[in-house]
C-alpha cells in the first residue's frame, strides 16, 4: 500500500465503530435507544430526548448529495495532487448525514440530490474512509 499522506481520523475517540464499521464495509451510526433518533459524529447525549442509552447500527449507505463545495486551494499537502477536489454533505436515506467525498464522478456533474452510495476506501492498513460514487 501506498503511503497516504493526508489526514486521517482518530480511530479510538468516540467515533471509534464507525471506523471499525467501514473496516467491515458498514456504515454505522449511533441510535438512541429510548427515541430512535439517528446520530453522527457520535455524542454522549441524544440531542432530541438526552438519553445517554445508545449503540451503533448499520445503514444501508445510500443518500443524496445535499450540499457540496470544491476547493481550489491546498490546506494540506497531500490534497495537492487531486486540486481541485469537492467535499460533499450527504443525507444517507436514514437521515443522518455525514461529509465525505464523491468518487468516480467528475466534480462538475455533482449535483445537489444527486443519489450516491457509500463504498470503502482502504488508505492505510489501519483505516477504511467512507466515501461516495453516483448510484
Amino acid at each position: 500500500m501506498m503511503a497516504y499522506d493526508k489526514p486521517l481520523p482518530a480511530l479510538d475517540g468516540d467515533n471509534a465503530p464507525h471506523w471499525a464499521g467501514a473496516r467491515a464495509r458498514e456504515l454505522r451510526v449511533q441510535r438512541c435507544d429510548d427515541c430512535s433518533l439517528l446520530r453522527f459524529p457520535a455524542a454522549r447525549y441524544c440531542s432530541s430526548c438526552l438519553s445517554e442509552k445508545s449503540q451503533w447500527v448499520t445503514m444501508s449507505g445510500r443518500g443524496e448529495v445535499w450540499s457540496h463545495c470544491t476547493f481550489h486551494r491546498v490546506y494540506f499537502k497531500g490534497f495537492e495532487q487531486d486540486m481541485p477536489y469537492m467535499v460533499v454533505l450527504v443525507k444517507l436515506d436514514e437521515g443522518p448525514m455525514l461529509y465525505s467525498n464523491v468518487v468516480r464522478v467528475r466534480p462538475e456533474d455533482v449535483q445537489i440530490g444527486m443519489r450516491v452510495k457509500a463504498l470503502f476506501d482502504d488508505v492505510t492498513d489501519q483505516v477504511t474512509l467512507v466515501k461516495f460514487e453516483p448510484e
